[in-house]
């Protein structure tokens, strides 16, 4: 992968050599900290380009003034005063960007004007810092290397308070290498990432600090996991399920879950996908991976919660001992499931999985996420997961979550009438309910398996890959999910 730039914060003081980025506001003005003779430069060629300091704006120059720099942007951020933490991230991506990802800058982060002018906080610094980061992000793993290949960008933030900086960013550097786990795994290759390679790296969370068991297919067979196992029938690779504990809260404290779908590769089994753009289904393991990095970030960020994430790692491919339409599973609850459809696998993986955290585990709450189905996609593009839940306080938590780091979600209903949708007269269910409200009735079979425990499932299927690219991450693989249920734990459920 390419190499991720190295960022540092030092006390505010203008530098002598490498790039420099200042901020611009909406009235043209100039941060504080330049000096006079180059704040007289940068304003005369603002005045020449048109530059008005607009939020997200930049403006690259060379050096002006004559002096060892290589180059100054100036990187408009509109009013200052209303600037969010989102923001901030985007600032942070921006920077990067503009200035080559090579090198060394220096980002003088501190704001225009004189008086009334809000202080830029420790927590701002370390989200834009976390932007740059998140921006730099670019699989390139299996690309030959040029010789030639520059190092990496090592980046230095200037402020005030860059003390309080430095620990605001431990947290923040965490939870972005949580979410470049993510990506990692939603990018790999299927022939590199198979269930077995995925529950190694999942086991590797163990260095720092996280409990980590793998349950092979004889330990999933004894639990009587068969609607998982079903799916993996058709493939030669075994499936596993990784079980992952974060214990940073107190002992009696209840722990909260997170499950994941794993499907590593999706050919939709005898139900087989079209051809056309089935590559894309070496990211059916979004779910799995968002909660993978989940447990990084709360790990490297020492999370005063317990907390337990288990991912089911299946592979669903396609041959003569593969899971046929009109098979009959009887899944770890004891329900027993027909399969009308092959390619509807997901909802078969997590329903063992979700019945072995609830009855294990007791958690306070269990959210899924998944890319679980392609009407999810129809409903709310690429900008919004679903949002399914059996418990409005749950529901309510995860909007705010997601409105605050922007990977956000729309709650979608769910009911009596939309449940008989999934009845079966051969079986008790099964595990598809027709062309119409295809989303709502796979929840529906989800909600079978969570005993009354409060639930949410996240259908990520537009958002953990191929979602639009922004300033903070120009990957297929978003890492969509991280963030968010990070923030879903430290607003509601660190003690």
């Amino acid at each position: 992968m390419a190499a991720l730039p190295s960022i540092t914060f030092s006390n505010l003081n203008q530098p002598t050599k490498g790039n420099l980025v200042v901020l611009c506001n909406s009235e043209a003005e100039l941060a504080g900290s330049v000096d006079a003779a180059l704040t007289k430069s940068l304003k005369a060629i603002m005045k020449i380009a048109e530059f008005s300091g607009k939020a997200m704006s930049a403006l690259e120059t060379i050096n002006p003034t004559g002096s060892t720099l290589s180059r100054v942007v100036v990187l408009g951020i509109g009013d200052a005063s209303k600037l969010t933490e989102h923001d901030w991230l985007r600032l942070g991506g921006k920077a990067f960007k503009a200035v080559g990802g090579f090198g060394s800058a220096t980002v003088m982060l501190d704001l225009p004007g004189k008086k009334n002018t809000p202080v830029i906080s420790a927590e701002n610094a370390a989200d834009f810092a976390m932007g740059s980061k998140l921006a730099a992000y670019k699989f390139d793993a299996y690309k030959s290397k040029d010789k030639k290949d520059k190092p990496a960008l090592k980046m230095t933030i200037s402020l005030n308070g860059a003390t309080a900086a430095r620990k605001a960013w431990k947290t923040a550097s965490g939870i972005a290498d949580g979410v470049i786990l993510a990506r990692n795994l939603v990018n790999e290759p299927a022939n590199i990432l198979t269930p077995l390679e995925f529950s190694n790296r999942a086991n590797a969370l163990t260095k720092l600090g996280v409990e980590v068991e793998i349950l092979d297919e004889k330990k999933m067979a004894k639990h009587g996991m068969h609607s998982l196992l079903g799916v993996s029938l058709g493939s030669p690779l075994p499936a596993f399920m990784a079980i992952m504990q974060w214990n940073g809260g107190k002992k009696k404290d209840q722990p909260i879950a997170f499950v994941g779908k794993g499907v590593t590769f999706d050919t939709g089994g005898v139900s087989i996908k079209p051809a056309g753009g089935m590559e894309d289904m070496k990211g059916d393991m979004g779910g799995a991976a968002a909660v993978t990095g989940l447990m990084h970030a709360l790990a490297a960020r020492k999370a005063k919660a317990n907390v337990v994430g288990i991912i089911g790692l299946v592979e669903n491919a396609v041959d003569g001992k593969a899971q046929r339409p009109g098979d009959i599973v009887t899944a770890m609850s004891g329900k027993t499931i027909e399969v009308i459809n092959t390619d509807a696998e997901g909802r078969l993986v997590l329903a063992d999985a979700l019945w072995y955290c609830q009855k294990r585990f007791k958690p306070q709450f269990m959210v899924n996420l998944a890319t679980l189905t392609g009407a999810i996609l129809v409903a709310l593009g690429h900008h919004h997961a679903g949002l399914f839940s059996n418990n409005d306080e749950l529901a309510e938590r995860l909007h705010e979550a997601g409105q605050s780091t922007k990977e956000k979600l729309w709650r979608m209903p769910m009911g009596d009438e939309y449940d008989k949708l999934i009845d079966s007269k051969n079986a008790d269910m099964k595990n598809i309910g027709g062309r119409m409200a295809g989303s709502i009735t796979a929840a529906q079979f989800l909600q079978r398996f969570v005993n009354n425990v409060p639930w949410a499932h996240l259908d990520v299927a537009g958002t953990a890959m191929g979602s639009p690219q922004t300033e903070i991450n120009r990957s297929w693989g978003s890492g969509f999910g991280v963030r968010l249920l990070d923030r879903l734990v430290s607003d509601n459920y660190e003690s």
